[in-house]
């Protein structure tokens, strides 16, 4: 009786990691087709103007001042 319990009591803690894991997962895939779906759907109408068929690309900069750096 007490190995059932263990396996019971191991069955649920591992459950109480997998079901965040999941969910999470879910919604990530969830946020990434709502993401092709948009980029489809933008994708398919024209322009408006020349500008708007550019990309905005913004380049990132090192933080100069960093703890890690004296």
């Amino acid at each position: 009786m007490n190995a059932i319990e263990n396996v019971l009591g191991i069955a649920v803690l591992f459950t109480l990691f997998l079901v965040p894991t999941l969910l999470g997962l879910f919604r990530e895939r969830r946020i990434d087709r709502q993401l092709r779906e948009a980029e489809r759907a933008r994708g398919d109408a024209p322009p408006e103007t020349a500008d708007a068929a550019q990309p905005v690309t913004a380049t990132r900069r090192p933080y100069l001042r960093s703890w890690a750096r004296i």
